[in-house]
């Protein structure tokens, strides 16, 4: 017995089912298509009832058997007619693939959408920015209001001043090099031995590097 009713109503609704689809199924898929209204063991039992009778038609291959309606209950469609339903579903089929690329795309707009601001976000972070940009208008007016501001006649002084202590730098590092590798000619240790017997310390000793100018 089924779940739904007895064995007579499992074979109805299968036999209905398979006349509507005209295609091969197996027990297991009517059983699966049906929604599971019918139990496994009803379903194959009625399959092999109505396949005995002649109603449906049972093919096997291999282990796996298959049943499909009795065709001599259908019209006989010729060549023409099987030719426009094959030029009619390859129209379908283009017209899926131009459907699914345009749901796609509209997909892809959706995402997009989702992942952009809304109006109200769009507005808060425009006040946002500007209330930042006015407070860096405000400190940059202080700034140039700044009474005790360097002229440029000071700043040049400056520039020239380290112009020339750079310079001065370079010249005394240049002649104390020149002399320490004099000394190193006729030394019989290395360098740096050198520089710790005289207690004398690079630039690269004390953490300290020539400014670019």
């Amino acid at each position: 017995m089924s779940k739904g009713g007895n064995d007579h109503t499992a074979e109805a609704a299968i036999l209905a089912y398979l006349n509507r689809e005209n295609r091969p199924y197996s027990a297991i898929d009517i059983f699966n298509n049906l929604h599971k209204e019918y139990g496994k063991t009803a379903v194959v039992r009625a399959l092999e009832s109505m396949a005995e009778k002649g109603s449906i038609k049972e093919k096997v291959y291999g282990k796996q058997k298959v049943y499909l309606p009795d065709q001599s209950g259908f019209p006989v469609v010729d060549d023409a007619e099987l030719k426009k339903m094959d030029m009619q579903i390859n129209q379908m089929t283009e017209k899926l693939k131009g459907s699914q690329g345009s749901l796609h795309t509209m997909e892809n707009e959706i995402k997009t959408l989702k992942s952009s601001l809304t109006t109200e976000q769009a507005m808060d972070r425009l006040q946002a920015i500007e209330d930042e940009c006015e407070r860096y208008q405000h400190r940059l007016k202080k700034i140039k209001g700044v009474s005790n501001a360097v002229s440029p006649e000071e700043k040049d002084k400056i520039y020239k001043a380290k112009a020339h202590y750079m310079k001065e730098w370079r010249k005394r590092k240049r002649m104390t090099m020149d002399v320490l590798n004099a000394i190193l000619d006729g030394y019989p240790k290395s360098k740096k031995e050198l520089l710790e017997e005289i207690g004398l310390e690079t630039d690269e000793d004390c953490g300290v590097c020539m400014p670019k100018t």
